[in-house]
């Protein structure tokens, strides 16, 4: 008898799990990519790598010098 309530209670939590993802509001790929494509052309002149540093120092990425003194 166990079992069967155990097995009940899997197929109850499928269920509910599979309402929630059909509630999700979906987007159409088209209007996914208009939208992004607006981002990127809002935000390009924040990406660094798209426009670069101004300078060396400003690099986060920037090799560290493997010189120490001593």
């Amino acid at each position: 008898m166990d079992v069967m309530s155990s097995s009940v209670q899997q197929q109850r939590n499928l269920v509910a799990d599979l309402r929630r993802e059909a509630a999700i509001n979906r987007q159409t790929v088209s209007e996914s990519c208009a939208k992004m494509m607006k981002y990127i052309t809002e935000h390009e002149q924040e990406d660094y790598l798209w426009t670069g540093f101004t300078s060396q120092k400003v690099n986060p990425f920037r090799e560290k010098s493997s010189c120490t003194a001593l």
